[in-house]
């Protein structure tokens, strides 16, 4: 409803109200006075066109103030329709502008479309002849190279293969190396005031030997250019050669005596020689090596001659002579051999025994320490069984198994021979005590390195504190040298133990022969 009508139904109102009241009055009047009557009725006709003006007036009123809200409330309505028109007329442009651009944009992608198409089928195409090219260059190559390709994989991946184990080898000296230089920096000086009495004497006496020269600047040619004649030297004979500043002297270190005496005589050879090479090495090498042999027959020999025993068998005399680069307990063990045979000739003549039987069994009694570095078992089994091989008496053998008290003794030979060798080991400075200790070490060590694949030669050396590992070039690479002497290293930690550190050095040689005719 309009404010005109709001204003009618006022007007009405005001009249109906104004009508009722007179109404009332006019009725009360009535009543009271009948002759008022006509009075009232002048009075109510009065009011009525009064009130009638008054309505009139205030419906003019009612009206100019509905036209006035009218038209501002038109004015207000027309200016926002404006406003809205516009804004309308601005979204619309938008609208328009937005259009445009969209269409733009699908042309754009329409045309960006049909050139990837293009170029898709053209790629397409391309793939198809790429694949094509690739097979016959396969085709080519295999028909080249004459491998598939199944072939040339296997030697990519035998080359990466390759390829990663250098590269792991540098890591790992990588490594080593921050670790030795982190070790050198923390690391303190650890003094042992005594490890076992008589125990630094004892190692020095039974593994090193002293070669002296005529001057200084033989230490010189004997190291050799870029030290290729020292290397040759302990390569060839497993003995370390330690060049310091003892004037006039060379020391050899090496745990096993046969081998140092034949490193003594071919360094003595070659210094008084004084052509020291290579090639000249390996020939005093071996001629010291057949002068050691026949001293070792010799040193058996000696030995029959000395305590009275003949007929032994040239073997069992060579076993002899070998025993005298062998010891026990720091006792050598020739020598002791000699003596309790000596000493069961004593006994057996004073009991009516048979002497010579006596010493022979006491003479051979510890033969199997001669071999014991080379075959399994202890060295009354091993000398049980060489003199079966060698067909020694049954008294003898009976002697060699009952001498430590392995068996019982079935004759009284046997006694004597068990009495003697414990009279000869416990006469006060016979022994010393961790040699046998060293050589179970060491020959532990030599028996890891040559369980590995690519081994040729390994020397335990420096009284167990390194072991030389000779590898042969064609089977065993540079980065596999680090690899192996790493888990050597690892091997040697679990399985041994050992005071002090014991270095793992793996030497790989190639050499080229040729000769000019």
């Amino acid at each position: 409803m309009n404010t005109t009508t709001w204003i009618i139904i006022l007007v009405a109102v005001i009249l109906v109200d104004t009508l009722i009241s007179a109404l009332v009055a006019i009725s009360i009047k009535k009543n009271s006075d009948a002759k008022k009557i006509g009075t009232a009725e002048d009075k109510a006709r009065g009011i009525i066109d009064d009130a009638i003006k008054t309505a009139e007036a205030k419906k003019k009123e009612a009206l100019l103030e509905a036209k006035e809200e009218n038209l501002k409330t038109k004015n207000e309505l027309d200016k926002e329709i404006k406003e809205r028109r516009s804004e309308v007329q601005r979204y619309e442009k938008r609208v328009l502008n937005k259009e445009e651009a969209v269409e733009k944009k699908s042309d754009a992608l329409d045309r960006k479309e049909n050139s990837l198409k293009s170029r898709e089928e053209e790629l397409n195409k391309a793939k198809e002849k790429v694949e094509q090219l690739s097979e016959q260059r396969i085709q080519e190559l295999e028909r080249i190279s004459g491998l598939t390709s199944e072939q040339a994989k296997e030697q990519l991946l035998q080359t990466v293969e390759e390829e990663i184990k250098i590269e792991t080898a540098k890591v790992i000296k990588e490594h080593e190396k921050q670790a030795k230089e982190e070790a050198d920096k923390k690391a303190k000086e650890l003094v042992v005031n005594a490890i076992q009495k008589c125990a630094t004497d004892h190692v020095a006496e039974t593994t090193i030997s002293v070669v002296s020269l005529p001057n200084d600047e033989m230490k010189g040619r004997i190291i050799g250019r870029e030290g290729r004649n020292i290397r040759t030297l302990e390569s060839l004979t497993g003995v370390d050669l330690i060049i310091d500043d003892t004037p006039e002297a060379v020391v050899l270190s090496g745990f096993d005596p046969i081998r140092r005496e034949v490193a003594r005589i071919a360094l003595e050879k070659l210094v008084v020689d004084g052509r020291i090479q290579p090639t000249r090495i390996e020939e005093m090498v071996n001629k010291a090596q057949k002068e050691v042999e026949t001293m070792i027959r010799e040193e058996g020999e000696a030995a029959t001659l000395e305590v009275g025993v003949h007929g032994i068998h040239p073997e069992l005399v060579k076993l002899l002579g070998k025993m005298k680069f062998r010891t026990s307990y720091g006792q050598n063990a020739l020598k002791h051999s000699i003596e309790v045979a000596l000493i069961s000739g004593l006994l057996a003549s004073e009991l009516g025994l048979d002497v010579r039987v006596a010493k022979r069994a006491g003479l051979l009694h510890d033969i199997g320490k001669a071999v014991d570095h080379e075959k399994e078992g202890t060295h009354i089994q091993l000398g049980v069984d060489l003199c079966r091989k060698y067909k020694e008496s049954a008294t003898v053998i009976n002697a060699i198994e009952a001498h430590h008290g392995d068996v019982e003794p079935e004759t009284l030979i046997a006694c004597i021979v068990q009495a003697a060798d414990a009279i000869s080991a416990a006469r006060p400075g016979a022994r010393r005590e961790t040699v046998q200790t060293y050589t179970n070490r060491l020959k532990q060590l030599e028996d890891i390195t040559n369980s590995y694949e690519g081994v040729d030669k390994s020397f335990a050396i420096q009284a167990g504190r390194e072991v030389r590992i000779m590898v042969i070039p064609e089977k065993v690479s540079d980065a596999d040298m680090v690899l192996m002497a790493r888990n050597i290293a690892k091997q040697i930690e679990d399985e041994l133990e050992y005071p002090g550190q014991i270095k793992v050095n793996i030497v790989r040689e190639s050499r080229a022969i040729d000769y000019a005719k």
